[in-house]
């Protein structure tokens, strides 16, 4: 008989699911504190939660059955992953469960927005009949433009698609073939701001999409378009868009989410086209009872067949499993970090291919770190080699494997290779010593790179004064060279370099390398 704890409020239906399951048997307490947590967790396999419930490292220590916490609901911030990992429980959560209904308040948005519904309600409640000031704008054959195209976004198209309109979108982690299959046009992030009649964001906000609608995207927008957000705050410049919207330079904006929430004193409560509403994204009965269900089936499905299903964390490794997979684990890693550097296009294929003594351990979890350091950083979902597989299938990316013992001139040897629709990158890497990761190749090109901190790759005209022009920009602007590596030209007399620097280049010192005549391009990467 599994145990499973119940320690937050859950939809009945899934409770009612997991009664009707043969070997389960639930308890549930909830507005439990650490102390009482820890008292009673020993004697249960499973714990279900929402956002309530402190899953901390010393409740973790005290779980000596604990196989798996589920989270109704997306956010694991309130689970220590390190801990539950280093006990060898699984975390899991249900990133798609609430899609619908966060797809569905964008679209009620758009409506908000194009015929002046809070207004127009605001207006015949205190006694008004102001017809003609509240003219609308139909939103048929109007475009809509989605920045981001994970689950979310997708539903949003085929709604889009229902009422008539045009989709395009953007999302650079997405293969061609998925925007096509949901019948979106895939266009470039300035494409998309300047053709948009409608804009919603369903992206999420890391380092690089923080206010990833500032001034100057929002400079690039018609005067008639308007702006969604029911993806996250931070998104969007507030300040930026209270110019835009109060000097008219794009037509409305409706809100779900802001920088600060609620949103006090901010300036754009002062405004009259833009709409608000308070972190609604999730806000449904439907949603509620899906992710309850959802969780209550992926818990059960692990505790009986051992599948993991959106699983966010790792499964405790054995020490000699470990000991062995890790470092060309480790490598791979690394290859698909430096990939992610050096692609600027959607990956459709992903081929990984180990040699010598790489072959000789199992590919999967190797192609799996590949992947990884591919995604890391890029998804709100944390991002690991158990769920890994899952986020490249949803993105339209297919893995392709093989394995030789024959390591090519290397004691061993790991080769991957993105395939994108016009172009590929393949990197080559091996280990010295069986731990130190060296990178030996990147297209055609030869050269041996110790891979770790900020590197700075150019391909450029194999001529004398290249690397005086590059070298003289760093000194400039103090950074220092602490390793460079050159390749032998190739048969068109191009030359690739490496060189680790001492701290990161600025985007005007990296636009001042690319401004070199003789540098065809010139990427940063940051290990």
């Amino acid at each position: 008989m599994k145990k499973i704890l119940i320690s937050d409020k859950l939809a009945e239906d899934g409770v009612n699911f997991l009664n009707a399951q043969e070997g389960i048997q639930i308890h549930i307490q909830t507005g439990l504190d650490e102390d009482e947590l820890c008292e009673m967790i020993a004697e249960y396999d499973a714990l279900l939660i929402r956002s309530d419930t402190q899953v901390t490292r010393r409740v973790l220590q005290c779980a000596s059955k604990l196989k798996v916490v589920g989270r109704a609901g997306i956010g694991v911030d309130n689970v220590d992953l390190e801990a539950a990992t280093e006990q060898g429980v699984i975390v899991m959560n249900t990133p798609d469960a609430n899609a619908t209904t966060t797809a569905e308040l964008a679209i009620a948005h758009i409506f908000s927005l194009s015929r002046n519904l809070p207004t127009a309600n605001l207006s015949v409640r205190q006694g008004k009949w102001e017809r003609a000031k509240l003219m609308g704008a139909e939103i048929a054959h109007k475009t809509l433009a989605i920045l981001g195209f994970g689950t979310i976004g997708r539903i949003v198209a085929q709604r889009g698609h229902g009422l008539g309109m045009r989709i395009i979108a953007y999302d650079p982690y997405v293969a061609p073939d998925v925007f096509a299959k949901h019948g979106a046009e895939m266009v470039d992030l300035d494409t998309l701001l300047k053709q948009a009649d409608y804009l919603t964001l369903h992206c999420p906000l890391l380092e690089k999409t923080k206010n990833i609608i500032g001034p100057q995207q929002l400079a690039m927008m018609k005067k008639s378009a308007r702006l969604i957000n029911c993806a996250r705050g931070g998104l969007v410049d507030e300040a930026a868009l209270y110019d835009a919207l109060k000097e008219g330079r794009i037509a409305g904006a409706a809100l779900d989410v802001y920088e600060n929430e609620p949103p006090a004193d901010s300036p754009l409560l002062s405004l009259d086209n833009i709409v608000f509403t308070p972190h609604l994204g999730a806000s449904t009965k439907e949603a509620q009872i899906a992710v309850s269900v959802e969780i209550a089936r992926q818990v059960v499905k692990y505790l009986q067949t051992g599948e993991a299903v959106n699983a966010l964390n790792l499964p405790r490794l054995s020490a000699e499993e470990l000991n062995e997979a890790q470092p060309f684990m480790n490598l791979a890693n690394i290859l698909g970090k430096v990939l992610l550097g050096l692609i600027d296009r959607p990956i459709e294929k992903l081929e990984v291919a180990v040699f010598g003594k790489a072959a000789q351990v199992k590919i999967r979890p190797i192609s799996a770190e590949a992947m990884v350091g591919l995604f890391k950083g890029q998804l709100s979902t944390p991002v690991n080699r158990v769920n890994v597989e899952n986020i490249a299938k949803r993105q339209g990316i297919a893995l392709v494997e093989s394995q030789t013992e024959e390591a090519e001139g290397y004691q061993s040897l790991i080769k991957i290779t993105g395939h994108c629709a016009d172009k590929e990158v393949s990197l080559s890497g091996t280990l010295l010593g069986h731990q130190h990761p060296r990178l030996v190749g990147i297209n055609h090109f030869e050269i041996e790179v110790v891979p770790e901190g900020a590197l700075l790759i150019t391909r450029h005209d194999d001529k004398p004064g290249v690397i005086a022009a590059i070298s003289s920009i760093l000194g400039t602007a103090n950074i220092n060279i602490t390793r460079m590596q050159v390749s032998i030209a190739d048969q068109n007399q191009l030359a690739m370099m490496v060189i680790s620097v001492s701290d990161p280049l600025n985007e005007q010192v990296l636009k001042a390398v690319c401004e070199v005549p003789a540098v065809h391009t010139a990427r940063q990467i940051v290990l």
